[in-house]
């Protein structure tokens, strides 16, 4: 006799459902980065300026600067610069930076760990504040603490990241000398622009953590849980707080995205040597494969913390199915 028919198992029927998703998710995340590309690819060139002209110099002749544009390629047309570009991209290969003088992904590779670092520390501090802060604000509801989280919110969402952090400069950098206000090296580099990078985002969270749980404690099944004898404790961690990150979950995907991309001005501020000089850098020179990349690069990241919070979200909540 032979096993059991895969078509009949639940198992089976669910990993379909699952590839199936995951599929389509995939399927849109390529339309995105395809509208993202052309969407960068004809802004950086409404944008101005020669650089064919720039690259060979104020003095060159215009058969010089012709002779540099062919070198560039941007003598063909826009849209076989978009293929030309797409097809490298495809193939790993994001083209030359002409004003670094060397290939973009060989660039991009010594900046890209850096932004990345920059974000995931202020990611991961904003989110264990957030959900903590949130929590105990939601429980104590009325109280101080509650007070404290909504004060904390109203201002962090209100602040301006560039304003935030020359306080964090003045304060702790100028006239206190705790921190180094530039540069990265030691540990201490990188806990006044992470501060700013992840402050909004805990603002923002905090608030949805503690009305989340608010919204939670009202529920039926946590008060049945406290007339069974079940400890305030337990209750609290068992049944009001996985339902109340729900929401977190949802948004970590969009707001780390967004962390990321608000981690370029950031970078500027204290000097950080990630992609935020080297954005700013390459719109000045208009250096269209390296700004190009970068834009596209950044998406990607977004859509991809997009899509794993979707299948943490089916994690975090069993009754959640990928249909």
């Amino acid at each position: 006799m032979g096993g059991p028919v895969c078509e009949n198992s639940l198992i089976c029927r669910l990993e379909k459902v699952m590839k199936k998703y995951i599929f389509k998710r995939l399927l849109a995340s390529i339309v995105v980065l395809i509208g993202v590309s052309i969407i960068a690819f004809v802004l950086v060139r409404l944008g101005g300026g020669d650089p064919a002209r720039m690259m060979a110099g104020d003095t060159a002749t215009e058969a010089e600067v012709e002779e540099m544009r062919i070198r560039m390629g941007l003598d063909k047309s826009w849209p076989e610069q978009y293929v030309t570009y797409i097809k490298g991209v495809l193939k790993g290969d994001l083209g030359y930076s002409w004003n670094y003088s060397m290939e973009v992904t060989t660039l991009l590779a010594t900046r890209l760990p850096q932004t990345l670092i920059l974000s995931l520390f202020g990611f991961c501090w904003a989110c264990l504040f957030s959900v903590i802060f949130g929590m105990v604000a939601g429980i104590k509801q009325g109280t101080i603490v509650d007070f404290g989280a909504m004060m904390f919110a109203v201002i962090g969402q209100s602040m301006s990241t560039v304003w935030l952090g020359f306080l964090l400069i003045l304060v702790f950098g100028v006239k206190l000398g705790w921190l180094p206000i530039q540069g990265m090296g030691s540990l201490k580099h990188i806990i006044m622009p992470g501060l700013c990078v992840g402050f909004g985002y805990a603002a923002s969270q905090t608030r949805l953590m503690r009305s989340s749980i608010v919204d939670v404690m009202r529920e039926d099944y946590v008060t049945a849980a406290r007339a069974r004898g079940i400890s305030k404790g337990v209750t609290y961690m068992k049944y009001a707080f996985r339902n109340a990150l729900l929401p977190i979950v949802t948004s970590i995907g969009v707001q780390f995205g967004t962390l990321f991309a608000g981690a370029v001005v950031v970078e500027n501020i204290f000097n950080w040597p990630g992609m935020g000089a080297l954005l700013t850098q390459s719109i000045g020179a208009r250096d269209y494969q390296l700004v190009q990349s970068i834009l596209l690069i950044s998406s990607v990241t977004l859509v991809c913390s997009n899509f794993l919070a979707d299948l943490l979200y089916t994690v975090v909540d069993p009754r959640i199915s990928f249909r």
